[in-house]
Protein backbone atom coordinates (compact mmCIF):
# COMPACT_ATOMS: atom_id res chain seq x y z
CA UNK A 1 0.00 0.00 0.00
CA UNK A 2 1.34 3.32 -0.72
CA UNK A 3 2.63 6.01 2.01
CA UNK A 4 -0.04 8.69 2.74
CA UNK A 5 -0.08 11.97 1.18
CA UNK A 6 1.85 14.72 3.64
CA UNK A 7 3.54 11.84 5.62
CA UNK A 8 6.80 13.62 7.13
CA UNK A 9 9.59 10.87 5.67
CA UNK A 10 12.49 10.41 7.99
CA UNK A 11 14.56 12.31 4.55
CA UNK A 12 12.58 15.71 5.11
CA UNK A 13 13.23 15.14 8.79
CA UNK A 14 17.30 15.08 7.88
CA UNK A 15 16.84 18.00 5.74
CA UNK A 16 15.20 19.78 8.50
CA UNK A 17 18.28 19.12 10.88
CA UNK A 18 20.49 20.26 7.89
CA UNK A 19 18.81 23.20 7.29
CA UNK A 20 19.05 24.07 10.90
CA UNK A 21 22.43 23.37 11.15
CA UNK A 22 23.41 26.25 8.62
CA UNK A 23 20.96 28.62 10.14
CA UNK A 24 23.00 28.33 13.43
CA UNK A 25 25.85 28.88 12.39
CA UNK A 26 24.72 32.01 9.75
CA UNK A 27 22.22 33.77 11.47
CA UNK A 28 22.50 32.73 15.02
CA UNK A 29 26.30 32.34 15.13
CA UNK A 30 28.41 34.17 12.11
CA UNK A 31 26.13 36.98 11.68
CA UNK A 32 26.19 38.17 15.41
CA UNK A 33 30.05 38.19 14.51
CA UNK A 34 29.92 39.88 11.96
CA UNK A 35 27.37 42.46 13.59
CA UNK A 36 30.30 43.44 16.01
CA UNK A 37 32.95 43.72 13.79
CA UNK A 38 30.78 45.80 11.27
CA UNK A 39 31.65 43.73 8.13
CA UNK A 40 29.66 44.76 5.28
CA UNK A 41 31.74 43.70 2.42
CA UNK A 42 31.09 39.67 1.64
CA UNK A 43 33.02 38.44 -1.26
CA UNK A 44 32.94 35.21 -2.74
CA UNK A 45 36.08 33.47 -3.99
CA UNK A 46 36.90 30.48 -6.20
CA UNK A 47 38.96 28.00 -4.76
CA UNK A 48 43.05 28.95 -4.08
CA UNK A 49 42.44 32.38 -4.92
CA UNK A 50 45.68 34.79 -3.43
CA UNK A 51 44.42 36.78 -0.67
CA UNK A 52 45.66 40.02 0.10
CA UNK A 53 46.29 43.16 2.18
CA UNK A 54 47.06 46.24 0.82
CA UNK A 55 49.48 49.31 1.40
CA UNK A 56 49.26 53.07 -0.20
CA UNK A 57 52.91 55.15 -0.06
CA UNK A 58 53.71 58.40 -1.57
CA UNK A 59 54.23 61.70 -0.88
CA UNK A 60 52.58 65.02 -1.46
CA UNK A 61 54.32 67.51 -3.19
CA UNK A 62 53.96 71.61 -2.38
CA UNK A 63 50.87 72.83 -3.24
CA UNK A 64 52.30 76.52 -3.23
CA UNK A 65 52.58 76.91 -7.21
CA UNK A 66 53.15 80.38 -8.52
CA UNK A 67 50.77 81.30 -11.59
CA UNK A 68 50.81 79.84 -14.93
CA UNK A 69 54.00 77.47 -13.47
CA UNK A 70 53.50 73.59 -13.78
CA UNK A 71 51.82 71.78 -10.58
CA UNK A 72 54.57 68.87 -9.34
CA UNK A 73 52.51 65.85 -9.96
CA UNK A 74 52.17 63.78 -5.93
CA UNK A 75 52.72 60.37 -6.72
CA UNK A 76 50.95 57.27 -5.23
CA UNK A 77 51.18 53.90 -5.06
CA UNK A 78 49.11 50.83 -3.80
CA UNK A 79 51.21 47.74 -2.93
CA UNK A 80 49.41 44.60 -1.80
CA UNK A 81 50.99 41.67 0.72
CA UNK A 82 50.00 38.25 -0.44
CA UNK A 83 48.49 36.87 2.74
CA UNK A 84 48.07 32.85 1.22
CA UNK A 85 45.08 31.58 -0.38
CA UNK A 86 41.55 31.08 0.29
CA UNK A 87 41.23 27.07 0.54
CA UNK A 88 38.04 24.81 0.75
CA UNK A 89 38.21 23.02 4.83
CA UNK A 90 36.43 19.53 4.87
CA UNK A 91 35.46 18.30 7.99
CA UNK A 92 33.70 14.50 8.84
CA UNK A 93 32.25 12.03 12.01
CA UNK A 94 31.07 9.27 12.05
CA UNK A 95 29.15 7.46 14.37
CA UNK A 96 29.64 3.79 14.57
CA UNK A 97 26.61 0.75 14.81
CA UNK A 98 27.35 0.17 18.40
CA UNK A 99 27.78 3.80 19.71
CA UNK A 100 24.21 4.19 18.78
CA UNK A 101 23.12 1.27 20.05
CA UNK A 102 24.63 2.16 23.77
CA UNK A 103 23.77 6.04 23.53
CA UNK A 104 21.03 6.32 20.82
CA UNK A 105 20.73 8.46 17.78
CA UNK A 106 20.48 11.44 18.93
CA UNK A 107 23.62 11.69 21.24
CA UNK A 108 25.80 9.63 18.69
CA UNK A 109 24.68 11.66 15.41
CA UNK A 110 23.03 15.14 16.34
CA UNK A 111 24.27 16.03 19.56
CA UNK A 112 27.97 15.68 17.45
CA UNK A 113 26.91 18.00 14.80
CA UNK A 114 26.13 20.19 17.44
CA UNK A 115 29.34 19.86 18.68
CA UNK A 116 31.02 19.72 15.01
CA UNK A 117 29.18 22.73 14.55
CA UNK A 118 30.67 24.61 17.39
CA UNK A 119 34.50 23.22 16.57
CA UNK A 120 34.02 24.88 12.85
CA UNK A 121 33.29 28.07 14.56
CA UNK A 122 36.10 27.96 16.90
CA UNK A 123 38.55 27.16 13.66
CA UNK A 124 37.11 30.45 12.16
CA UNK A 125 37.58 32.90 15.33
CA UNK A 126 41.42 31.34 15.19
CA UNK A 127 42.20 32.15 11.92
CA UNK A 128 40.98 35.85 12.37
CA UNK A 129 42.74 36.29 15.58
CA UNK A 130 46.13 34.91 14.43
CA UNK A 131 45.73 37.25 11.56
CA UNK A 132 45.28 39.96 13.92
CA UNK A 133 47.62 38.97 16.19
CA UNK A 134 50.52 38.21 13.33
CA UNK A 135 53.11 40.70 11.89
CA UNK A 136 51.04 43.43 9.92
CA UNK A 137 53.74 45.51 7.74
CA UNK A 138 52.62 49.24 7.95
CA UNK A 139 50.49 49.09 10.61
CA UNK A 140 50.98 52.10 12.95
CA UNK A 141 52.38 51.67 16.47
CA UNK A 142 51.50 53.25 19.98
CA UNK A 143 52.20 52.58 23.80
CA UNK A 144 50.70 54.18 26.98
CA UNK A 145 50.96 53.96 30.00
CA UNK A 146 48.06 51.14 30.95
CA UNK A 147 44.97 50.03 29.12
CA UNK A 148 43.21 53.32 28.78
CA UNK A 149 46.03 55.50 28.15
CA UNK A 150 47.09 52.66 25.50
CA UNK A 151 43.53 52.81 23.89
CA UNK A 152 43.43 56.25 23.47
CA UNK A 153 46.49 56.45 22.05
CA UNK A 154 44.94 53.75 19.45
CA UNK A 155 41.77 55.57 19.18
CA UNK A 156 43.61 59.12 17.81
CA UNK A 157 45.73 57.38 15.44
CA UNK A 158 42.03 55.73 14.11
CA UNK A 159 40.65 59.09 14.09
CA UNK A 160 43.64 60.38 11.85
CA UNK A 161 43.55 57.18 9.45
CA UNK A 162 39.76 57.19 9.20
CA UNK A 163 39.11 61.11 8.85
CA UNK A 164 36.71 61.02 5.93
CA UNK A 165 35.02 58.12 7.46
CA UNK A 166 32.74 57.57 10.60
CA UNK A 167 35.15 55.96 12.36
CA UNK A 168 33.77 52.54 14.50
CA UNK A 169 36.89 51.80 16.03
CA UNK A 170 37.19 47.74 17.32
CA UNK A 171 40.32 46.57 19.81
CA UNK A 172 41.64 43.10 20.28
CA UNK A 173 43.03 42.70 23.52
CA UNK A 174 44.06 39.96 25.83
CA UNK A 175 41.78 39.22 29.13
CA UNK A 176 44.41 39.43 31.59
CA UNK A 177 44.79 43.35 30.15
CA UNK A 178 41.06 43.82 30.85
CA UNK A 179 40.30 41.57 33.79
CA UNK A 180 41.38 44.59 36.34
CA UNK A 181 38.38 46.50 34.58
CA UNK A 182 35.73 43.79 34.82
CA UNK A 183 36.57 43.75 38.49
CA UNK A 184 35.79 47.09 39.68
CA UNK A 185 33.52 48.77 36.80
CA UNK A 186 30.51 48.42 35.63
CA UNK A 187 30.74 46.59 32.27
CA UNK A 188 28.46 44.29 30.66
CA UNK A 189 30.14 41.52 28.61
CA UNK A 190 28.17 39.82 25.71
CA UNK A 191 28.84 36.89 23.48
CA UNK A 192 29.08 36.25 19.83
CA UNK A 193 30.35 33.29 17.98
CA UNK A 194 31.65 31.94 20.95
CA UNK A 195 33.62 35.18 22.04
CA UNK A 196 33.26 37.85 24.86
CA UNK A 197 33.03 41.17 23.62
CA UNK A 198 32.22 44.34 25.41
CA UNK A 199 30.68 47.42 23.35
CA UNK A 200 31.85 50.88 23.91
CA UNK A 201 34.59 49.95 26.30
CA UNK A 202 35.78 53.36 28.21
CA UNK A 203 34.21 55.18 25.71
CA UNK A 204 36.84 54.28 22.97
CA UNK A 205 34.91 51.71 20.80
CA UNK A 206 34.44 47.73 20.62
CA UNK A 207 36.81 45.19 22.26
CA UNK A 208 36.77 42.08 21.54
CA UNK A 209 38.70 39.80 24.18
CA UNK A 210 41.11 36.28 23.13
CA UNK A 211 43.31 34.76 24.92
CA UNK A 212 45.17 34.27 21.45
CA UNK A 213 46.06 38.19 21.26
CA UNK A 214 49.29 38.49 23.16
CA UNK A 215 49.19 40.14 26.57
CA UNK A 216 49.99 43.53 26.94
CA UNK A 217 49.76 44.13 22.88
CA UNK A 218 46.65 44.57 21.42
CA UNK A 219 45.30 45.46 17.73
CA UNK A 220 43.35 47.93 16.65
CA UNK A 221 41.57 48.78 13.58
CA UNK A 222 38.00 50.49 12.20
CA UNK A 223 34.98 48.04 11.33
CA UNK A 224 34.76 49.82 7.81
CA UNK A 225 38.42 47.86 6.98
CA UNK A 226 37.23 44.81 7.63
CA UNK A 227 36.57 42.30 4.88
CA UNK A 228 35.01 38.81 4.82
CA UNK A 229 35.93 36.55 1.83
CA UNK A 230 34.49 33.10 1.00
CA UNK A 231 33.57 30.05 -0.86
CA UNK A 232 30.53 29.50 -1.82
CA UNK A 233 29.07 25.63 -0.58
CA UNK A 234 25.97 26.40 -2.95
CA UNK A 235 25.76 24.70 -6.64
CA UNK A 236 27.92 22.01 -8.03
CA UNK A 237 29.79 21.25 -4.92
CA UNK A 238 26.29 20.96 -2.69
CA UNK A 239 24.81 18.48 -5.52
CA UNK A 240 27.94 16.84 -6.04
CA UNK A 241 27.99 16.12 -1.93
CA UNK A 242 24.57 16.24 -0.65
CA UNK A 243 25.13 19.64 1.17
CA UNK A 244 22.73 21.47 2.46
CA UNK A 245 23.64 25.18 2.60
CA UNK A 246 22.57 28.72 3.97
CA UNK A 247 21.87 31.31 1.18
CA UNK A 248 25.05 32.47 0.50
CA UNK A 249 26.48 29.54 0.95
CA UNK A 250 28.81 29.57 4.23
CA UNK A 251 29.10 26.55 5.04
CA UNK A 252 27.16 23.19 3.72
CA UNK A 253 26.55 19.64 5.82
CA UNK A 254 25.13 16.38 4.97
CA UNK A 255 24.34 15.28 7.74
CA UNK A 256 23.25 11.35 8.86
CA UNK A 257 24.02 9.38 5.59
CA UNK A 258 25.11 5.81 5.62
CA UNK A 259 28.09 4.59 5.55
CA UNK A 260 26.98 0.59 5.03
CA UNK A 261 30.62 -0.99 4.25
CA UNK A 262 31.49 0.52 7.99
CA UNK A 263 28.24 0.13 9.87
CA UNK A 264 28.05 4.03 10.84
CA UNK A 265 26.28 7.10 10.50
CA UNK A 266 28.67 9.80 8.71
CA UNK A 267 28.22 13.54 8.74
CA UNK A 268 30.30 16.08 6.29
CA UNK A 269 30.51 19.67 6.33
CA UNK A 270 32.74 22.09 4.06
CA UNK A 271 33.46 25.43 4.34
CA UNK A 272 35.92 28.56 3.35
CA UNK A 273 35.58 31.57 5.25
CA UNK A 274 38.07 34.15 6.42
CA UNK A 275 38.15 37.61 7.57
CA UNK A 276 40.49 39.92 6.80
CA UNK A 277 41.88 43.47 7.32
CA UNK A 278 42.10 45.64 3.49
CA UNK A 279 44.23 48.04 4.59
CA UNK A 280 47.40 47.54 6.19
CA UNK A 281 48.10 51.37 6.91
CA UNK A 282 44.12 51.05 9.08
CA UNK A 283 45.86 48.81 11.75
CA UNK A 284 47.49 49.94 15.02
CA UNK A 285 49.74 47.87 17.47
CA UNK A 286 49.12 48.66 20.91
CA UNK A 287 51.39 47.96 23.75
CA UNK A 288 50.48 48.46 27.45
CA UNK A 289 53.00 49.57 29.33
CA UNK A 290 53.16 50.60 33.14
CA UNK A 291 52.87 48.25 35.97
CA UNK A 292 49.50 47.12 35.77
CA UNK A 293 46.47 46.80 32.50
CA UNK A 294 44.50 48.95 34.15
CA UNK A 295 45.36 52.63 34.36
CA UNK A 296 42.12 54.20 35.98
CA UNK A 297 39.72 53.03 38.68
CA UNK A 298 36.20 52.48 38.35
CA UNK A 299 33.60 51.95 41.06
CA UNK A 300 31.42 49.25 40.93
CA UNK A 301 30.87 45.77 40.21
CA UNK A 302 31.10 44.15 36.75
CA UNK A 303 27.80 42.47 35.17
CA UNK A 304 27.98 39.66 33.20
CA UNK A 305 25.66 39.11 29.84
Amino acid sequence: MAAETNLITQEQMKKVREVDFVRQFQHNSLAKLLEVLGVTRRIPMMEGTTLYYYTTTGELQDGNVAEGEIIPLSQYKTDKTPIGEITLRKWRKAASAEAIKKSGYTAAVRNTDAALLRDVQVGVRKNLFDFMNGTISSSASVTGDGLQAALAAAWGQLQVKFEDDTTEPVYFLNPLDVSAYLANANITTQTAFGMNYIQDFLGLGTVIISSRITQRTFVATAKENFIMYYLTMNGDVAAAFGLTADELGLIGINSGYRNEERAQIESLVMSGIQILVEYAEGVVKGTIGGGTAAAASAPAKAASK
